[in-house]
């Protein structure tokens, strides 16, 4: 595990430098607070740290303070080196932001005894942020294919909405749906169709950029934000989408099977719609199109589309 040691006296340095190797750490040194500051704010910076209180340019105090400024960053447990041993400032390096201190002459007993406490605290934080982490994943995604979940992918694009119209851009909608699904279930078993949405869901994600939205918005369907895309490239960025799940059939273990999906799309330039409601209904009329004309197409929704909704449900 990587340490720093922040110490202005070179012997000082060394001696706890040596003391630690031999424990098995992986030992950065710096003779001063600045430089301790910068070491540990790369991304791959030390958690371990050993801070002289006295130092040139920042003192240990002072590189306390601004590393606890960023809660973004992963946790440094902090242990303050100092001759002060009197409780008030003992009280100081921790309101400081020090999670532990050594008085000097320090043993080398005792420093490792701390440093290992150090270590056990670290993994016990990186196990919460770990469950934080998977715990929010959980919620915000869906748990068979790993997209976004219906509410999740509305609230994206409810807030695309709102950023599209206040900068007058266009965001692009689309609404997926696998063509004679229900077939590959009662054919073939839900175990493949539950492959099938996963490989269609990874396609999905490489198919559309880095910034883009994906969304399982229920059964077989997918919902497809697509940000600041110019409305006339909307049909040719749905192509790519139809193109990327009818090209290759899909391998699964009952081998491989053809599918394609049909889109509806929505370009938000061409409408005057505020309600998310609104449009995902012609969004939904422009998709039930394209089944209606064969399948396998792409369907761009219309001002002039009906305000009903269709009588019959097609695969």
């Amino acid at each position: 595990m990587k340490i720093l040691i922040a110490d202005d006296d070179g012997m000082s340095r060394r001696l706890l430098a040596k003391t630690l190797e031999r424990e098995g750490y992986e030992v950065i040194s710096v003779g001063n607070g600045r430089l301790a500051l910068q070491q540990l704010s790369l991304p791959d910076g030390p958690r371990l740290a050993l801070i002289d209180w006295m130092m040139p340019e920042m003192d240990g105090l002072g590189v306390c303070l601004e590393i606890r400024k960023h809660h973004e960053r992963p946790y440094v447990h902090i242990i303050l080196l100092t001759s002060r041993g009197s409780k008030q400032d003992v009280v100081a390096g921790l309101e400081a932001g020090a999670d532990d201190y050594l008085t000097k002459p320090w043993d080398p007993g005792e420093l490792t005894a701390r440093l290992r406490v150090g270590q056990r605290i670290l993994q016990l934080e990186d196990r919460l942020v770990e469950a934080r982490d998977s715990m929010r994943f959980k919620a915000t995604h869906d748990h068979l294919t790993s997209l976004f979940n219906r509410g999740i992918i509305l609230d994206l694009l409810s807030r695309e909405l709102s950023r599209t119209r206040r900068e007058e851009g266009c965001t692009v909608v689309m609404l997926g749906d696998l063509d004679h699904f229900k077939g590959v279930n009662d054919t073939y078993g839900h175990l493949v169709g539950d492959e099938v949405l996963r490989e269609v869901s990874r396609r999905l994600l490489a198919s559309v950029r880095s910034y883009d939205f994906v969304g399982r918005y229920g059964g077989e369907e997918f919902l497809i934000i697509l940000n600041n895309c110019a409305a006339s490239k909307a049909i040719v960025r749905a192509e790519e989408v139809r193109n990327a799940i009818a090209k290759h059939a899909v391998q699964t273990i009952r081998g491989p099977l053809p599918i394609t999906m049909s889109l509806g799309i929505f370009a938000s330039r061409d409408w005057d719609l505020c309600l998310v409601e609104d449009i995902l209904r012609e969004v939904d009329l422009a998709l039930y199109a394209a089944k209606a004309e064969g399948r396998n197409r792409v369907r761009l929704a219309k001002p002039t589309a009906l305000s009903a909704g269709p009588n019959q449900q097609v695969e």
